[in-house]
């Protein structure tokens, strides 16, 4: 920025504390810059300072499961460096996402992991112009920030061919209701309409049944009691998460209906809830400690001075445990089918734009 503005660091960090012995022209040049680059003075102070050692971890919640081993995974990579990771709450609303993104860049943080975020591209970009930014579970791409995602069609994929080998027909799906409707390059979008285009591609149109709520235990509940409540009760229901999937659970117990024999229920993120066995739960396996160490590594390269973008995508496998059944009747129809393809423990692909 000084060099932008013509003048020498000094002057800039003397004009951004408002500081005496700064010519007016000087000031107002130094502004100008400021206003061009796009920076916020909070993100030119950190520049003249240098470094806090932080890396700043924005999240819709803290107290997704799959967000935790996300988190796990960034930690245990910065342990052998001298950064350290704060968390903050961006929420489900495009005003309280912004808040929470200017504290960390008020907070001169470092480097910064977006989970899933909901503001545009463009945004993004304006952020990762200030701070090093790596986007996990965004479809998009850009020069400007590093992304990691899970290739959500052939997880979803794996999902449905594995409830329709064992002979379902009336699928449900359970996704996240977007504020501003479903973005194309969101992970629940991806989800839905893979759902949706398997139940077509395999001649259940008729029975496609959607029920928009939340990735959360009570959106799973609210989107099993109202899938439960329409007039062809489904046998199987997809949630588009683990933690959606538990409260799936908790509406079909509360009906009197088991598991999988009334209805099969599968989830996504493999979360450890999933393999305990009083759940046992049938889900999509994208290793959230794996995309939390290779965060904190491409956002240590960045912090460094990598100026090329990376991608990352990460290959999921289907992981098949108690909770998904044929449905009654029809046991002696359906394929065999035990378990998926074997997992990866690190991504799959990388290139560098």
């Amino acid at each position: 920025m000084a060099k932008h503005a013509g003048v020498s660091k000094a002057a800039v960090s003397k004009v951004i504390r408002n500081d005496y012995g700064v010519s007016e022209a000087m000031r107002e040049r130094v502004k100008r810059a400021i206003d061009e680059l796009g920076y916020r003075p909070q993100a030119a102070a950190r520049a003249l300072r240098g470094r806090a050692f932080t890396i700043g971890v924005l999240m819709r919640h803290i107290g997704i499961p799959f967000y935790a081993e996300i988190v796990t995974g960034l930690v245990e990579q910065l342990t052998e460096s001298d950064y350290q990771a704060i968390m903050i709450h961006g929420g489900t609303h495009d005003k309280t996402e912004k808040r929470a993104l200017d504290a960390l860049t008020d907070r001169q943080v470092d480097g910064i992991l977006m989970i899933a975020p909901l503001v545009g591209r463009t945004q993004l970009e304006q952020v990762a112009r200030e701070i090093p930014t790596l986007v996990l579970g965004r479809h998009d791409r850009s020069p400007a920030y590093d992304s990691i995602v899970d290739d959500d069609r052939i997880g979803s994929e794996l999902v449905m061919e594995h409830l329709i080998a064992l002979g379902h027909r009336r699928i449900a799906h359970i996704t996240f209701q977007q504020e501003h409707g479903r973005l194309a390059d969101q992970m629940p979008h991806i989800r839905a309409e893979t759902y949706e285009r398997v139940m077509r591609d395999h001649g259940f149109a008729d029975e496609v049944a959607v029920a928009a709520t939340s990735y959360s235990e009570e959106g799973g509940y609210r989107g099993a009691r109202e899938l439960l409540s329409r007039s062809s009760r489904p046998t199987a229901i997809f949630a588009g998460s683990d933690e959606a999937a538990l409260g799936v659970l908790a509406a079909l117990h509360e009906a009197g209906l088991s598991v999988p024999g009334d209805v099969s229920v599968a989830g996504y993120d493999n979360t450890r809830l999933a393999a305990h066995p009083h759940i046992a739960l049938t889900t999509v396996n994208q290793d959230g400690v794996v995309m939390g160490r290779t965060a904190g590594r491409l956002l240590l390269e960045r912090i460094e001075g990598r100026t090329s973008a990376v991608h990352f995508s990460v290959i999921p496998s289907l992981v098949v445990r108690r909770s998904t059944a044929s449905p009654r009747g029809t046991e002696d129809c359906a394929a065999p089918h035990i378990y998926a393809r074997k997992g990866h423990d690190a991504p799959t692909q990388s290139d560098h734009q």
